[in-house]
């Protein structure tokens, strides 16, 4: 249903250190910066694996609150998600683990951004 997404980070060097190591165990990249002279000067950025789907822009007013969770093979991409977003400078939203409340085999973890977005990894391969 949805093509890509996007949000407004205050910090555009930070968010990018953040997002690059905790997106680093999910195998995804920074694939697109769309050069300043098209966006007005505002820091505008990609996140994807085979295309751009997650992008940054940077902003004055973010807006926290957001949430944006992102499907993981392995339950150990949950794990290492987690204590890379984590040591980029991530605040605990939710340790990994079972969230049977969804539905028996949903494993994933929280983070809250540098922005104040709940960033998730999950999993919903069977153990």
């Amino acid at each position: 249903m949805l093509d890509h997404v996007g949000i407004l980070v205050a910090d555009w060097n930070k968010a990018k250190a953040f997002y690059d190591a905790a997106f680093a165990p999910l195998g995804i990249t920074l694939l697109n910066e769309v050069p300043v002279e098209f966006t007005g000067g505002v820091k505008v950025g990609g996140y994807g694996k085979d295309g751009p789907d997650f992008w940054l822009a940077e902003a004055s007013e973010t807006g926290p609150g957001r949430h944006y969770a992102f499907r993981t093979e392995t339950r150990a991409d949950v794990d290492a998600f987690y204590a890379a977003a984590l040591a980029a400078g991530g605040t605990d939203n939710g340790a990994p683990g079972l969230r049977e409340h969804y539905h028996p085999t949903y494993y994933g973890a929280f983070v809250i951004d540098p922005d104040g977005n709940n960033i998730e990894a999950v999993c919903h391969a069977p153990g």
